[in-house]
């Protein structure tokens, strides 16, 4: 027998869904109305007409600006009374990324099977993170599912804004890198061959400078399939490692400790920090269940362990600002000592939004400022290696002129 998907209303008002099996959607009808329900919409669901979400896709990757524009739609109809199953339906219309798309049908299918959002939104972890999900759930709860679906609009934009910041200032870094990268490449492959073919000639003892760089030429002519697997097996392993326990700790070391990268990164986590716990604690979410899904959303692999150690102390009824100290050498003093304020006053949530504010006006003057504190390292390493390549190419050139004197 088929499977029908509807919406009913009972005479007392309630409203339900979920799935049935039945002869025919007539039999379906009398079913219901014998249980006190009236159908409003009814749907087979069949095998062509069912969408398929595979197991794959719920591990699918979506881009962060659709999933903004995603809480903030869904925000806007929730407000003005579009029924959740009606508004995913459009939303799964208007979604760019076919990924996402599939992924916002099979959540309106579910939607009509009678079950919660938060719940839908939990099969796909890569794409609705935990603080995604608990701030719907939160909604849900208090009947405010817009607010909070407004706040998690804020915070992705949020977000957003920093990733885009902070790649816009690695970018030009980037290109002169790639650009120097690949000039070198061609001048071992293609230029140098053309000068060692002098040396040879000359039949002259070659300094081991000069030897270096024909050796590295010879390698990348002789070997260039070997050197482009090794190359991409290196950036694969340094990949994985980086999904590593002990990966994530280096890397995180690493930016935590280099002069360039110290304070954007110490700023970036103390914004989100700010921002997603005032967020969660404006929502009604309870301080221990704030810090845990904090700790999870936080990129760095130290402050991530600083906010479980204080989820301990605070579980023991110490105070947050008394457990996160300049002490920890993570977070900065001005963040302990808000947080104390916050908590005298009563106004934690506020006092973290206007913190948050700070760090990310801080993060973008640090963006801003960024290329011109790489561009004078970028030259130094370009002229040491352009000088390094001159001294070994001419060296020997001198050497055959002198013994012709």
């Amino acid at each position: 027998m088929p499977k029908y998907i509807y919406t009913a209303k009972g005479y007392n008002g309630e409203s339900k869904g979920g799935e049935m099996v039945a002869k025919d959607e007539k039999t379906l009808a009398l079913q219901l109305r014998s249980e006190g329900f009236l159908i409003t919409s009814v749907r087979e669901l069949s095998e062509k007409n069912k969408v398929g979400v595979k197991f794959f896709d719920r591990f699918a990757r979506v881009p962060l600006k659709e999933k903004m524009m995603f809480a903030r739609n869904l925000s806007v109809m929730v407000a003005s009374g579009v029924n959740i199953t009606k508004a995913m339906s459009n939303l799964s219309i208007q979604a760019r990324s076919k990924k996402f798309k599939k992924i916002l049908q099979g959540i309106g299918e579910e939607l009509q099977g009678g079950k919660n959002l938060s719940d839908c939104l939990a099969k796909y972890p890569p794409v609705f993170n935990e603080l995604f999900v608990n701030m719907v759930k939160v909604g849900e709860a208090g009947g405010n599912l817009d607010e909070s679906l407004q706040i998690i609009a804020i915070q992705l934009e949020k977000e957003h804004e920093l990733i885009s910041k902070v790649r816009g200032a690695l970018l030009y870094p980037a290109v002169i890198v790639v650009a120097m990268i690949g000039i070198a490449v061609l001048m071992l492959t293609y230029v140098l061959p053309k000068i060692t073919s002098t040396f040879k000639d000359m039949n002259v003892e070659l300094p081991k400078t000069t030897q270096f760089v024909i050796n590295i030429s010879d390698i990348l002519r002789n070997h260039s399939i070997l050197v482009t697997l090794l190359l991409f097996g290196f950036i694969a392993l340094v990949s994985l490692f980086r999904k590593t326990e002990a990966g994530k700790k280096f890397f995180s070391f690493l930016t935590l400790h280099l002069p360039v990268t110290r304070d954007l990164t110490m700023k970036i986590n103390c914004a989100r920090f700010a921002r997603i716990y005032s967020s969660l604690l404006k929502s009604g979410v309870s301080v221990i269940d704030s810090l845990n899904i904090v700790a999870n959303t936080l990129g760095n692999y130290y402050f991530r362990k600083e906010i479980e150690r204080a989820i301990d102390q605070v579980q023991k009824g110490v105070n947050l600002s008394k457990v996160i100290t300049p002490d920890s050498k993570i977070f900065p003093s001005l963040i302990s000592q808000m947080l104390e304020v916050g908590e005298e006053t009563g106004k934690t949530e506020v006092v973290l939004f206007k913190l948050a504010e700070f760090y990310e006006d801080e993060v973008a003057q640090i963006t801003k400022n960024l290329s011109s504190i790489i561009e004078p390292v970028l030259m130094l390493l370009i002229g040491g290696a352009v000088g390094f390549f001159a001294v070994s190419m001419f060296q020997p050139m001198y050497s055959v002129l002198e013994n012709i004197k």
